[in-house]
């Protein structure tokens, strides 16, 4: 009988692993125009993504960006299933690596458990301490840029907080390195319970086809390459990661006997193929998910070069001599662009007319994402009394363009 050549995933899964571990890894060493590719800078409270920053201030895009996610989130779990925890999980990588590192000394690993000698076991943990630090560093670089994070490390300059999220994350990832693993994905992972919710008539399933179980050897390869310890000829089991390994596994025994593998991954049970992902509930996510993207790009493209946002102080309004009104304002000030800019501040009223602005807001220098506070008088002219008048605020660059506005209200001191 001859004998064929398996077509293995593994190698095609852990290329994927580690493809998604050097991206995250490098992504906060990544710069567009002097700014992070991915960064939460809590100082400033702003976002720094693909070359732009979004501060604080324009939530509406966070709210719009978590919507994506979610609906993202949603049509992945429908239409590929379990297929994450088996391919893209950061759990499954780090159990994948610390058992690959047992396996590389010796060490005996069998459906997640890790036996060995003294030595073994010590060295394994130094291994175990390495990752878990990297992993927390890794965290801490998306806030904390990396460039910054070695320089303030090199002069013991990182401060307590950095310290203390450092320590915290490591001591998680050391602990489910050394004590937890596979346990996580068999009994505690909440992504496990929800995806058996959102299974789909087209969900990606890695199955034991019934049909062809008559040719099963009962060679229990299937079994001992399973990380999660279970027997995928049992039918569906929520502690399935599919992850393949069940599947090379029986590709390479019946490929000895000429046959094809008895497993497989399949879209649905029906052997309808990639039409089976062609359904109601599949395409309303699709949609929604394409119209919130749309609408987020469209949003982050859109938004203007700098920000206007005015405040009033806690200086109550006065009245000079001759009748006029002062009001105090804070405005804060944004330039979003790459480049540094010249801007200058007006207000004016309703029918145009120019108000006076006590306070240094002419030809003021602003840095490439640097925010400002600005404190000021507006000067009213006295026929404005006892009226609340409403005021435009115009924030021009150095060509005379119009970069941002507020409109805040000139009031009359209380008698």
């Amino acid at each position: 009988m001859a004998t064929i050549r398996p077509h293995r995933l593994g190698p095609w899964r852990r290329f994927f692993q580690w493809a998604c571990t050097l991206t995250l890894l490098a992504i906060p060493f990544v710069r567009i125009d002097g700014r992070s590719l991915l960064r939460l800078d809590l100082p400033t409270l702003s976002l720094q993504a693909f070359g732009h920053t979004f501060r604080i201030e324009e939530l509406y895009l966070f709210l719009l960006f978590a919507i994506a996610l979610v609906l993202l989130f949603l049509l992945v779990t429908l239409a590929l299933g379990r297929a994450w925890c088996g391919w893209a999980c950061p759990q499954t990588t780090l159990a994948d690596l610390a058992e690959g590192f047992a396996r590389l000394i010796g060490v005996r690993v069998t459906a997640g458990r890790i036996e060995g000698n003294g030595w073994q076991i010590v060295l394994l943990q130094i291994f175990y301490l390495a990752v878990s630090l990297l992993f927390a560093a890794n965290l801490v670089w998306y806030f904390v840029s990396p460039y910054d994070f070695f320089a303030r490390l090199l002069a013991a300059e990182l401060g307590g907080g950095i310290l203390l999220t450092l320590a915290v994350t490591a001591g998680i990832v050391w602990l489910d390195l050394a004590f937890v693993r596979r346990l996580l994905c068999r009994e505690f992972c909440p992504y496990g319970r929800f995806q058996t919710v959102l299974v789909d008539p087209g969900t990606l399933t890695l199955r034991f086809h019934p049909d062809e179980a008559a040719r099963c050897i009962h060679c229990n390869a299937c079994v001992r390459v399973c990380p999660t310890g279970i027997d995928i000829r049992r039918g569906y089991q929520i502690e399935c990661i599919n992850c393949g390994r069940c599947l090379d596994a029986c590709r390479e025994v019946m490929a000895r006997r000429g046959e094809p593998g008895i497993i497989r991954y399949t879209f649905g049970l029906e052997g309808k193929g990639l039409k089976a992902l062609f359904n109601l509930r599949m395409g309303m996510v699709l949609v929604a998910l394409a119209g919130v993207t749309t609408a987020l790009v469209l949003s982050a493209v859109q938004l203007p070069e700098a920000s206007l946002k005015l405040s009033r102080t806690a200086a109550a309004p006065r009245q000079l001599e001759d009748g006029r009104l002062v009001n105090f304002f804070t405005a804060y000030m944004t330039n979003r662009s790459t480049a540094a800019g010249a801007f200058t501040l007006r207000a004016q009223l309703a029918d145009g007319s120019p108000l006076e602005i006590r306070g240094p807001a002419t030809d003021f220098q602003l840095a490439a994402g640097e925010r400002r506070r600005l404190d000021f008088a507006v000067v009213a002219p006295a026929s404005s009394r006892p009226e609340t008048v409403p005021v435009t605020f115009v924030l021009r660059d150095s060509q005379g363009r119009v970069s941002a506005r507020a409109e805040a209200l000139i009031t009359a001191p209380q008698e």
